[in-house]
Formats: structure tokens, C-alpha cells, sequence
């Protein structure tokens, strides 16, 4: 007589998820995972001041070398919301791992490339070995650890993520100008071998990650390739377009433009195949079912604007003290560092917040300070010191701190536990894209407004006024008497003029960065009242209610 044993319940496999903790301690585990994650961020800005001795070490222009950061991170966007897909065939401990292993490989062939095309084939592989890590630990956080302390895990995943691309710049300067510009790829080789050993021996994956790699073998290996080639042509066509746009005039170059059609076109499709896989009970590449949760959605939102505001600022001060005030590399990573330090210090903070205040809150705190930092930058001028660019740098930090682990608790808000990977998969491309927008705004936003300016502050200097041929005239006379002047008036006169013009273009430059500093400031304040249409949560005796 034959025994039929009846399948688990749903309720039953849901009391096993909930009632599952790992073996090894929460917080040995948070920082096995964050190892990596950190040196993978590091590698989205570490290697920006390092372009010219990349150029001149392999014989290539700067134009040329600026792909080393394009190629990375093109292949990272194309990687991050198909890592929750990838998971569900391999596990996302195995997945986690791999990601590493390529990641490690890549950065020492890339320290080794002969040449430039090799360097960006590496650094392509690079990116995709990075691109599922920051997601995979998002997800492994947010189930090793009970709702009540997620909030404190973020806070470290959230040192990772926030301090990295803050000193990248200041450490790839100092290795570049102190060794070889080579050492910014291999010091990423004995850390991704230290994360491999240690997330061997403490990650494992939960139930419901192994019933579903369970089931996914038992249907066979059928992977989406028409979805993912759509993924990967739409976001890379997408980061090409952010990355190269201004630089080639947008619409008035017929390569952006196909780029752009490519990436409108591959995109609507991909959605629309998305869809049809959802209606089909088919694993989609993206879950767009999660946003209609609305709390998710704002969420997605909100991440993508703290990706705009953190990497335009992030760019925005390392150049307006590098072309307005003359400072090396090394002194503009260095003048965003404390705020850096800054982050790093209030993290612990706003993590133990998370559990006791209603992150609504916490997050509608940060935009408001963050805008009002950003306002109050428009103090800068050109005869600002650095003690006080740095003062500015810290309070819109403090701000930065209070947003990036409340919007990324509150994201899993009412979400099943077995879609923690499609969470961190997509709030992971909306920072990533917010930071690609918001650094292709500034640099495109500030040649516009430079230009605008320019002709403005122009329109007052007409050569035939008195009052312009009077001061250039006593320009060139102090210019005449000066300790080894010019020998002859009219030289004299031609120092004065190109003296004056000079000061046009740094007082055109200076109201440009004020105005995208505005336009910061007022996107951070247009993101508080979407706070509050966030689903309201009341914790108690310390706990989050996330699922």
C-alpha cells in the first residue's frame, strides 16, 4: 500500500521562512558581504582621476580613455536587474560568489592589460562581475536579519555604498600620483579573495532562495534570452547615451541619437514581454508587479533622486575646486572626504532610528536638510577657503545619512520575503541610473548655463564704452609698472583685455554651478511631500512590520 505525502502548505513554507535564522552570527555576516560591495562601488569612482595616466601608460587619448569608465559602467547597469533572475537558477549564495570570483579575475587582468582594448574588455567583465553584488548582499541583509535590526544592517551595507564613491576619487589620486595607476586594480585582488573565503564559510541561502532554485531545476534550464538581450540593449544603450550625450551635443550627433531610439525602442519592448511572461506565470527578468505596491514605488523613486543628488555632488565640488580654484586631484577628493567620514559616523545612528521612528520621517528629514545644504551653497564664491567648501561638504552629508538606509527599509515594505532579490535588484538601478543622470545633468547643465552666462555678463562689456576702455586702460598701465610687465602699452593692453576676458569665464562658470546647485536643492525639496503618500508604519517595542 503506497503512502501519498502531501506537499507543504503555502502557510506551512511560510512558517518555515519566517521561523529560519542562519547559523553563523547576523553581523559577521553583514561584513563578509560588504567587502566586496565596497571595493565594487569604489571601482565606479576610483579610477576617474586616474584617465591621463591611463591615456599616456597605453598610448591612447583622453577621449579614448574615458571608455574605461563607460564600458564599467555600462555592463554594471546591464547586470543589476537581472541579478535577482540569475539567482533563482544558481542560488544566491553560488551567484553572490561568482560575481566575485569574476570580479577579483577581471581587476587583475585589468591591472595587467597591455593595451586599451583589452583594458575595456576587462573592465567589462568587471562591471558584470560587479553588478550582482551590491543586490545580492541588499537581499542576503535583508533576510539574515529580523525586521527590528534590518534597519542597522542597511546602515552598513549603506558605508558601502555612500562612503566609497566619496573617497574613490581621493584614493585613486593618491595611488596614481604615489605608485602606478595599475594598483587601483589589483588592491581589488586580495579583498575579493578575502570575501570569497569568508562568504564560503558564513552566507548560506535561505528556504524559500533554495525551493526556488529547486523548482527552476525541475523545469529545466529556460533562461528568458529574448528578455535579457532587451535588458541589456535598453540599459546599455541607455548608460552609453547618459555617458557620452554631452560630449557629442545630444541630439546634434546622429550616433546619440540612434543610441537614444535604440534604448526607447528596447525598453517600451521589454515591458511589454515582461508583461506578457507575468500574464504567463513565467519568472520575468524584472518584476514589474512590484510597483504596484505604491510605498515601493516611491521608493524606487526616491533612490533613484538620492542617486542623482549624491553622484552630481560627488562630482560637482571635485570640479568646481579643480577648474575654479586650481587644486590637484588629491585636494578635491580630498575637500569631499569629511563628508565621507561624515556619513560613516551617522549611519549607526540612523540605522537605530530606523527601528523607533517612522522612516517616513527620517526620510523626509533628510531631503528637507539636503535641500537646505544645497541652499546653502550659494555662498560659494571664488575666494571660498577650504575649510568651508569642506564645512558644506559635511552638512549635505549629514543630510545624505538620514536617506540612503530609511528609502532602502521601507522599500520592503508589505513585499513577500521570496521577492527580496527583485527589490534590491531594482532599487540598486534606480541609484546606479540616478547616479549616470545626474552626472551627465551636471556636466551637460553646466555647459549650457556657462554658455548662458558668458553671453549675459558679455553683453556688459562693449570695448567702445568708456567705462570698459577706462579700466582696461588703468589695467594696463598697473600691468606697464609692474616688476617685469610688458615693455609696450599695447602689449600691456592686450594682457589687460584677456585678463578681463579670463575673469568672465570664471565668474560665467561660478553662476553656472549656482544654478545647478538650484536645481539640487529644489528636486530634494519636491521629494518630501512624496514621503507622506508612503504607506504609514507604526512600529512597536522596536520593531519594523516589513513583511
Amino acid at each position: 500500500m503506497s503512502t501519498v505525502v502531501e506537499a507543504p502548505s503555502q502557510a506551512a513554507l511560510q512558517a518555515i521562512d519566517a521561523a529560519w535564522k542562519p547559523r553563523n552570527n547576523p553581523w559577521l555576516i553583514a561584513i563578509t558581504v560588504t567587502l566586496a560591495t565596497f571595493m565594487e562601488v569604489l571601482d565606479t569612482s576610483i579610477a576617474n582621476v586616474a584617465l591621463p595616466h591611463i591615456a599616456g601608460g597605453l598610448g591612447a587619448s583622453q577621449d579614448e580613455a574615458t571608455w574605461v569608465l563607460t564600458s564599467y559602467l555600462v555592463s554594471n547597469a546591464i547586470i543589476l536587474p537581472a541579478s535577482a533572475y540569475l539567482t533563482s537558477f544558481v542560488g544566491r549564495k553560488r551567484f553572490y560568489m561568482w560575481c566575485v570570483v569574476l570580479f577579483g579575475i577581471s581587476s587583475a587582468l585589468c591591472g595587467l592589460a597591455p593595451s586599451l582594448p583589452l583594458l575595456i574588455l576587462f573592465r567589462v567583465l568587471q562591471g558584470v562581475g560587479g553588478g550582482g553584488l551590491a543586490p545580492s548582499e541588499q537581499a542576503i541583509l535583508a533576510d539574515t536579519f529580523p525586521p527590528k535590526q534590518r534597519g542597522q544592517a542597511f546602515a552598513v551595507y549603506g558605508l558601502a555604498v555612500v562612503f566609497a564613491p566619496a573617497i574613490g576619487p581621493t584614493l585613486g589620486g593618491y595611488i596614481t600620483d604615489n605608485f602606478d595607476w595599475r594598483w587601483i586594480f589589483f588592491i581589488n585582488v586580495p579583498v575579493a579573495l578575502l570575501s570569497l573565503f569568508l562568504t564560503q564559510r558564513m552566507v548560506e541561502d535561505p528556504p524559500h532562495i533554495q525551493r526556488e532554485v529547486a523548482a527552476m531545476r525541475k523545469r529545466g534550464l529556460n533562461l528568458d534570452y529574448l528578455g535579457f538581450g532587451l535588458l541589456a540593449i535598453g540599459f546599455g544603450s541607455l548608460e552609453f547615451v547618459l555617458d557620452k550625450g554631452q560630449e557629442d551635443d545630444w541630439f546634434g550627433s546622429r550616433l546619440i541619437t540612434v543610441f537614444i531610439s535604440i534604448c526607447v525602442v528596447s525598453l517600451i519592448a521589454l515591458i511589454a514581454w515582461e508583461i506578457r511572461q507575468i500574464r504567463r506565470s513565467h519568472r520575468p527578468i524584472l518584476d514589474l508587479t512590484l510597483f504596484r505596491n505604491r510605498t515601493f514605488a516611491i521608493s524606487f523613486l526616491l533612490m533613484f533622486v538620492l542617486g542623482f543628488a549624491l553622484f552630481g555632488t560627488t562630482v560637482l565640488i571635485p570640479q568646481f575646486v579643480q577648474t575654479l580654484l586650481g587644486y590637484t586631484a588629491e585636494q578635491a577628493g580630498l575637500v569631499i572626504s569629511p563628508g565621507g567620514f561624515t556619513v560613516m559616523l551617522m549611519m549607526p545612528l540612523v540605522g537605530f532610528l530606523v527601528g523607533r521612528v517612522d522612516p517616513r520621517y527620517l526620510i523626509a528629514y533628510g531631503f528637507a536638510s539636503t535641500a537646505a545644504a544645497l541652499a546653502f551653497m550659494h555662498t560659494l564664491n571664488l575666494g571660498v577657503s577650504y575649510q568651508y567648501i569642506a564645512m558644506l561638504r559635511v552638512l549635505q552629508a549629514s543630510g545624505l545619512a538620514f536617506l540612503f538606509v530609511p528609502i532602502n527599509t521601507i522599500s520592503y515594505t508589505d513585499i513577500p520575503r521570496q521577492k527580496n532579490n527583485d527589490v534590491s535588484g531594482l532599487t540598486n538601478l534606480a541609484r546606479n541610473i540616478g547616479g549616470s543622470v545626474g552626472t551627465s545633468f551636471l556636466v551637460t547643465w553646466l555647459a549650457r548655463r556657462g554658455q548662458f552666462h558668458q553671453q549675459r555678463l558679455g553683453s556688459h562689456m562693449d570695448v567702445n564704452s568708456l567705462t570698459m576702455q577706462q579700466r582696461t586702460a588703468a589695467m594696463a598701465n598697473y600691468l606697464l609698472h609692474a616688476p617685469g610687465g610688458p615693455a609696450t602699452f599695447a602689449q600691456a593692453k592686450g594682457l589687460a583685455q584677456g585678463n578681463m576676458y579670463r575673469q568672465l569665464l570664471r565668474q560665467s562658470s561660478m553662476l553656472s554651478y549656482l544654478d545647478v546647485i538650484t536645481v539640487l536643492a529644489l528636486g530634494s525639496v519636491c521629494m518630501v511631500p512624496l514621503v507622506f503618500l508612503m504607506k504609514k508604519r507604526k512600529p512597536s517595542k522596536g520593531q519594523i512590520a516589513v513583511h
